[in-house]
């Protein structure tokens, strides 16, 4: 178990340093477990608003993205990398303040498609947004990108 939790410090330490900048970056999103199964990640509602001042739906979108293809990324190992094709959201209800927290859990890992649910929560836990992301797995790293450590 410590070996595990050592694994996911690592990622998360990893995905910090290189998100710096990034859209997930300025929007807050800080990932709290790492693991291919299921990755776990918050984000502030303040400063990710539409003009109601309601969580914008869009924002919810970047959460889920973000959370499911880190897990992806560990899905698909070393030397190869994850690419979001398609997602869906259904927002269930509006967040108006706090933060939310999202649940990436793996539904299927294949050997180029991985697909993810991503259970979105307020503060009170209660279910702000359900999305579902399928990556496609690719091998080889692009040029400029930065690998996810497999954790292992």
């Amino acid at each position: 178990m410590r070996q595990e939790q050592d694994s996911s410090d690592q990622i998360i330490a990893h995905f910090t340093d290189v998100s710096r900048g990034t859209l997930a970056d300025r929007m807050g999103v800080t990932v709290t477990a790492a693991r291919a199964e299921q990755v776990t990640g918050s984000m502030p509602v303040d400063g990710n608003t539409q003009p109601y001042g309601l969580l914008h739906g869009g924002a919810s979108c970047v959460l889920a993205e973000t959370l499911g293809s880190l897990g992806a990324a560990l899905t698909a190992g070393p030397g190869r990398f994850a690419v979001g094709v398609e997602i869906s959201a259904t927002h269930h209800r509006a967040a108006a303040s706090g933060s939310v927290t999202g649940v990436a859990t793996r539904l299927h890992a294949g050997r180029s498609i991985a697909s993810y649910e991503i259970v979105i929560s307020d503060d009170q836990g209660r279910r702000v947004c359900t999305a579902r992301l399928t990556c496609l797995l690719r091998d080889q790293v692009p040029p400029g990108g930065r690998p996810v450590p497999s954790g292992g």
